[in-house]
């Protein structure tokens, strides 16, 4: 049974104990020898195939490439094998741990393509496959080793996500992350309670940033972030072996992360944890994207492409008047008009700010009756005429009740759409409303083993050779039965000739 944990802020002089702290209780649940489960292992398998899915189809996009050679530049540290990289052969050339953890993070994270969480604070709990797989490879782990490890790592990102709201205080999600990461890695090495209690505390202190790496005109370092966080996490674990300690309380200290970055020294948070013995399930509350745009957007895609195909006459911005799209306060405020960022309107603006404009998404979806990862982002079709003059018309507004839904704990109930008002310029209306994403697991078309195989061919096609995608396929769905050391069969070799980009210090 769950377990709910007060947490607030403690000054000094009440010396909280170890025990009392959240970073300890975490690290209790990461050293909890409890069983996984075989639901939870077959989606951990599907999600080892979702993130190699969209890193594959990264590979030659210049965040990867930049990530890529960094990585390239550290050979394996003397601790173990070295650790793989996406598209390149592992029988050639492997890595540092850390290094493969950035630079296989950037590529999962480029395309904004794969799982995520909602609730109190945004997560992309597929974000600690990298690092946690790094490591695995780096010490010649067993699959068993690396799906207990994953395990933990969306347990524990899952549970925090739950709780402890991060953008409201302008903090990137990835603060979340860091210890998330290093608690997934402690139970992939068995390490005991005080270990991984200081690796958290380390990378949650080394991982809290701002969230303007989200804001305005946002920058490759979008990509970057976890990465860096799964970096962080590497290290931080590697120096609590070595005995070293963490700042602490990490979370409660009068000085600490909820004192000065969140609620204030009054906060009390309640962190929801499974009891001792309780198998870590988090995993199976997540859901993966259909369509390569921040998650709030799933929904919106699918109820535009229905719009098109029944009133194909609503792609002509001369028959709008508006569109208002009624959706819950974090749709409003960080994708959608309320974020008052005048580049979500921008025919001009990045990738990366694209697939955090609604507006945008919603406009070409409700046109084009489809989303694809490369062309729906092109400048040329960014820069439409009709689009941009449809997309003007698009804005968002907050709705109490679609607030309350995106935050409810029945997932029965709890929603990522919304209502469209369409005004048409002859006065008539048009409204359509849709709660959550047809690749949802209560969606229209739920995505299930099939799907994650479906997407990773499309995305693979051209980029790696049949033969190779289905060697990588096999061993991915044999996870739990790989031995020691086998675990570089999940790496994907490309077919095609890596990119390498401009020279740094490295």
């Amino acid at each position: 049974m769950t377990v709910i944990h007060q947490v607030r802020v403690h000054p000094s002089k009440d010396n909280l104990p170890r025990e009392e702290q959240l970073a300890y209780k975490m690290a209790q649940v990461a050293a909890d020898p409890v069983e996984v489960t075989p639901e939870v292992t077959e989606m951990v398998i599907n999600r080892v195939l979702d993130n190699a899915s969209v890193a594959i189809a990264s590979l030659n996009r210049d965040p990867i490439v930049s990530a890529r050679d960094q990585a390239l530049a550290h050979a394996p540290t003397p601790g173990g094998t070295g650790s793989s990289l996406y598209g390149v052969d592992a029988a050639v050339r492997k890595v540092s741990p850390e290094w493969a953890a950035w630079a296989n993070g950037v590529a999962v994270r480029e395309l904004d393509y794969h799982d995520t969480f909602l609730a109190a604070e945004y997560s992309h709990p597929g974000d600690n496959i990298p690092p946690i797989l790094a490591v695995a490879q780096h010490v010649g782990a067993t699959g068993r080793d690396l799906v207990r490890g994953i395990a933990t790592g969306y347990e524990l990102q899952v549970d925090l996500v739950k709780a402890i709201c991060l953008h409201k205080h302008k903090i990137d999600h990835v603060a979340h992350l860091g210890p998330s990461a290093a608690a997934g890695i402690g139970t992939l090495l068995g390490l005991d309670v005080e270990t991984i209690f200081h690796a958290i505390g380390q990378g949650l202190h080394t991982t809290t940033a701002t969230r303007q790496s989200r804001k305005g005109e946002i920058s490759t370092w979008k990509a970057h972030a976890p990465a860096f966080a799964g970096k962080m996490a590497v290290e931080a674990v590697d120096r609590a072996m070595r005995g070293q300690t963490s700042p602490t309380p990490i979370y409660e200290g009068e000085d600490g992360v909820i004192a000065w970055l969140l609620d204030g020294p009054d906060a009390c948070y309640e962190v929801p944890l499974p009891a001792p013995g309780e198998a870590k399930a988090a995993i199976l509350d997540t859901y993966t994207k259909e369509h390569s745009a921040e998650y709030q957007a799933q929904a919106w895609i699918d109820l535009a492409r229905k719009l098109h195909r029944e009133r194909p006459e609503l792609a002509d911005p001369s028959r709008i008047e508006r569109i208002v799209l009624h959706t819950s306060h974090h749709t409003h405020y960080v994708i959608g008009s309320g974020a008052n960022d005048p580049q979500k309107y921008d025919p001009t603006a990045t990738r990366e700010t694209l697939d955090h404009s609604i507006p945008y998404i919603f406009t070409v979806a409700l046109q084009d009756g489809a989303w694809d990862h490369v062309g729906s982002y092109a400048p040329e079709r960014a820069g439409r005429p009709d689009t941009v003059d449809l997309w003007q018309k698009v804005t968002t507004a907050e709705d109490a009740e679609w607030t309350r839904r995106y935050h409810s704990l029945d997932p029965a109930e709890k929603a990522f759409g919304g209502r469209a008002a369409i005004t048409l310029a002859d006065g008539s209306t048009v409204v359509e409303e849709i709660a959550v994403a047809d690749a949802h697991p209560l969606g229209a078309r739920p995505f299930a083993r099939p799907q994650y195989v479906a997407k990773l061919r499309t995305l693979a096609e051209g980029i790696v050779a049949d033969e190779e995608l289905d060697r990588f396929i096999s061993a991915a769905e044999n996870l739990p039965d790989l031995g020691a050391g086998e675990l570089d069969a999940l790496n994907v070799t490309a077919g095609i000739t890596l990119r390498t980009g401009t020279k740094g210090i490295f």
